[in-house]
């Protein structure tokens, strides 16, 4: 074969080479085109695209008139791809004083391969425009040899922030939301399972660490939270909340408490309590002063517990308003010596005379009419030792020692307010069945809720247990307007043309630090109109310092708020006049010989 053929074969084989090259050529291309066209779609896709959470907004909390206490705010939040972030010391020298962080917190936030981080929560808007036109001037400072360096991978999240218009006056109440979105404290925390509302989703174009505008695409709807309607008015609530505030600066006491309630439906109409602190800024709040002593914290009742003894006693028919004791300064029962809170001589008064000076020795007397049984039975009718259900966050049942474990000296203890505890809470509901009639409504903070859509459901109707007749619970609440009169302990808490009722309670306080018996706690629980009764208020001042009396601390508070009360709900004056029981055998003598002459 000559040179001709030898080229000739040459040609050949090269035209077989590029055949077989086209030909894989072509496979492959009918292999992306066709066969892989969807995965490298997807993976194009996801270089030029990002999905990101869209954050949904809380539930609002409300008063009974749709005046809101709690409610969401957009804000932005400010996230990093750390994987774009390539000179992370410039960047967070950039950032910190923007965001009002340390350069090492930031700096420690976009370093890493995470391709989402959070690096400051409810950023204004103005403070992401800031940041952005501060990445903006150093990148454009560049050489272009450095262009490498340029700061990009921040991006901005619609967020939201938790707002509390009405801030100190209802904060126990309320509470407030962690950094985290989650409730701390108060209904924020009770009920923050419904209040909190569904993330959605969205993808938007990623333009090389930028989010393009206008790219963005919902992929799943954010839900808003559920919103709570209470049944606190804000009027009420900023009376109650001033006028404890004061008492308890007066007293430099460490703690006050005002409910206010309805006794037939078990609305609390106002919870306020002192010292309080400010949702809306809680970075230096201690968290004992986030707590709710209405319904977390537990004292002994003193003589505002009479009113079970006295109640038990008439309903069992051992006792009467008018039948007489002979009442001593001092009495010994078993191993132990009781006294009244004031020395006196030995009295003949009524029970109603007992109840008027809040006598622990003629409360002893007619608690022993009773087994301990019985007036055991008579304390959990009342709610002692259960909790109300009021819908707040840490509600304590209290607490009764069961019948075996009561020694000789529980019972005449027991008798007149000590030996067991209560919430502030479970006092209001003791006096709250006695203004309703003997039935026990169970107190409640919540009215309803309301849905994304506005469509509200109000509570189911609170539950009731009649703890003493009618005619039982009138005849105590006769009894109880002697407390308010010049001959009672409280006549600071009588309000002119109205008939109030009450009971004050002054008792030895236990002091978590020593275990021991360590200053006093003074109340003052009482309602109106006395005979026909539409709110009962309860006022309770722990460890007042100095001048210790419920009466004293109490009652002036009851005043205040009660009157604010009447007025506002139209409530008209008290057109009946009382017939008062007698105090004393005197005045059982006296109206008898009347009777007598008639």
């Amino acid at each position: 074969m000559g040179n001709f053929g030898i080229a000739r074969e040459r040609i050949r084989w090269l035209t077989g080479i590029v055949c077989f090259i086209l030909v894989l050529f072509g496979f492959r291309l009918i292999d992306i085109q066709a066969v892989q066209a969807q995965t490298y779609a997807q993976r194009a896709s996801n270089e030029m695209s990002r999905t990101s959470i869209m954050p949904a907004p809380r539930g609002a909390i409300t008063d009974i008139h749709g005046f809101e206490f709690a409610r969401s705010v957009s804000a932005l939040n400010v996230v990093v791809d750390q994987t774009l972030v390539k000179d992370p010391d410039k960047a967070a020298q950039i950032a910190a004083p923007i965001l009002s962080m340390s350069i090492a917190d930031v700096k420690n936030q976009i370093t890493g391969t995470r391709r989402w981080y959070m690096v400051a929560r409810n950023v204004t808007p103005a403070r992401w425009n800031a940041l952005n036109a501060a990445f903006a001037k150093y990148n454009q400072s560049l050489p272009r040899e450095q262009m490498s360096k340029r700061i990009f991978g921040f991006f901005a999240e619609r967020g939201y922030i938790r707002e509390y218009p009405s801030g100190k006056a209802v904060a126990s109440l309320v509470g407030f939301v962690r950094q985290s979105g989650v409730g701390a404290s108060g209904i924020e925390s009770s009920m923050n399972s419904i209040i909190t509302g569904t993330d959605g989703k969205y993808m938007y174009a990623n333009g090389y660490g930028a989010q393009i505008p206008g790219s963005q695409q919902e992929l799943i709807t954010a839900k808003t939270g559920t919103s709570v309607r209470l049944t606190i008015d804000r009027d009420v609530q900023w009376v109650a909340s001033q006028a404890i505030l004061a008492a308890v600066k007066k007293s430099h006491a460490l703690s006050g408490t005002v409910i206010v309630m309805d006794p037939k439906t078990g609305a609390i109409l106002a919870h306020a309590t002192a010292p309080t602190f400010d949702p809306n800024n809680t970075e230096n709040v201690s968290l004992a002063a986030m707590r709710n002593p209405s319904v977390q914290d537990v004292y002994e009742p003193g003589s505002t517990g009479k009113v079970i003894t006295l109640a038990a006693g008439i309903e069992e028919k051992k006792i009467s308003p008018s039948t007489v004791f002979t009442v001593p300064y001092s009495l010994r029962v078993s191993n132990a010596l009781f006294k009244d809170h004031e020395k006196h001589q030995t009295e003949r008064l009524t029970t109603t005379g007992i109840l008027a000076i809040s006598s622990n020795t003629g409360a002893i007397q007619v608690g022993a009419k009773l087994s301990n049984n019985v007036l055991y039975d008579y304390l959990r009718k009342f709610g002692i030792g259960s909790n109300t259900g009021s819908g707040l966050a840490g509600e304590s049942n209290g607490s009764l020692p069961e019948v075996s474990s009561w020694s000789g000296t529980t019972a005449p203890t027991v008798a007149f307010g000590q030996g067991y505890s209560v919430t502030a809470m479970q006092a209001t509901s003791v006096f709250a069945t006695i203004a309703n009639n003997g039935i026990r409504v169970s107190p409640t903070v919540i009215a309803g809720t309301s849905d994304a859509s506005g469509n509200f459901t109000p509570s189911a109707p609170r539950e009731k247990v009649r703890a003493v007749s009618a005619e039982t619970a009138t005849k105590l609440r006769l009894m109880m307007e002697s407390v308010v009169t010049a001959n009672g302990t409280a006549p600071e808490a009588a309000i002119a043309g109205y008939r109030v009722a009450g009971k004050t309670g002054t008792a030895m306080r236990v002091d978590d630090k020593c275990h021991c018996y360590k200053g006093y706690t003074a109340s003052f629980i009482g309602f109106a109109p006395a005979d026909a009764p539409r709110y009962v208020i309860s006022v309770t001042i722990q460890a007042p310092q100095g001048i210790h009396w419920g009466g004293t601390l109490g009652a002036p508070v009851f005043k205040q708020v009660m009157s604010f009360v009447l007025q506002s709900r139209h409530v008209p004056p008290t057109h009946t006049k009382a017939v008062p029981y007698p105090l004393n055998e005197a005045q059982l003598r006296l109206i008898q010989t009347k009777i007598v002459k008639k």
